[in-house]
């Protein structure tokens, strides 16, 4: 972002940024208060370096990669279809979509400076590659299909695995009650359905595990409102679908959703999260 420049000679500065008794000047002086418009535009322009790496929103990508293999797994364990083979069909998407492309989302959303989305998409999506590698490695007779998790039966060590997505998604929808609404209604049934899940597999109990799917499948299909809403503000250049932010002029259809931080004359400034 912007940066300052020492390396302008001193017999090129301005005289009253020469420090008293020296011949080099002086570092990172911004502008007098009282000095006039284009001296100040000259003196910034002078002395600011600014480097850009702009990127989209990853979230977008992020809650569609999410919501895809979320919401095909869900339906497939609240027994809205498929049999104990299915998942030997889903582990491709699960893994790249679900998986990787979240994954990637989550590492970008280091770069817009969001904590939340880093954490939750970089949690998530470790865990869809996780879950498609178990079930690649059943396909290919690698890992025993008599010990692969099954709907109904106790598997106590598949159970630990939603016992942490269960904890740390329902920190992360406290969190994310400070940022909007739509990110935190995603995390809600998520956590919640995370923690059916783990009780199903670890009591090889049916019941449970079916509410677990319910509840993400309800999860993705808040993912794919949250994601679009994002889309369409990034394309539009204002809301469209409201993501329920506690801003209210964010939330109306038509409005610039926010003012980008930029400097005066133009030069864009440093955003904070998506």
């Amino acid at each position: 972002m912007a940066g300052t420049g020492h390396d302008m000679p001193a017999h090129d500065m301005p005289a009253h940024d020469m420090p008293a008794g020296r011949g080099a000047p002086a570092a990172s002086a911004a502008p007098r208060s009282g000095a006039a418009e284009p001296e100040m535009h000259a003196l910034w322009e002078d002395r600011t370096r600014i480097s850009l790496t702009p990127i989209a929103a990853p979230s977008i990508l992020g809650l569609f990669g999410f919501a895809g293999a979320t919401m095909m797994v869900g339906a497939w364990q609240a027994n809205w279809y498929g049999s104990a083979l299915t998942p030997l069909v889903l582990f491709p998407f699960v893994i790249m979509f679900g998986g990787l492309a979240q994954f990637l989302a989550g590492m970008w959303s280091y770069r817009a400076r969001d904590g939340l989305a880093t954490a939750m998409h970089g949690m998530w999506g470790a865990f869809w590659l996780g879950w498609g590698l178990l079930f690649m490695l059943v396909a290919i007779g690698v890992y025993p299909l008599a010990l692969s998790p099954r709907i109904g039966a106790v598997s106590q060590g598949f159970a630990f695995w939603f016992i942490p997505l269960c904890v740390i998604t329902g920190l992360g929808a406290l969190a994310a009650m400070g940022k909007n609404l739509a990110m935190s209604a995603v995390l809600w049934p998520l956590a919640v359905g995370a923690g059916f899940t783990a009780a199903g597999f670890w009591a090889g109990s049916t019941w449970p595990l079916r509410i677990g799917g319910w509840l993400f499948v309800i999860s993705a299909g808040i993912a794919v409102y949250t994601a679009a809403a994002m889309m369409m503000e990034n394309t539009y250049g204002r809301t469209i679908l409201p993501l329920f932010a506690f801003r209210k002029n964010q939330n109306v259809p038509g409005r610039r959703a926010s003012r980008p931080l930029e400097y005066r004359y133009g030069e864009p400034g440093v955003k904070i999260g998506q």
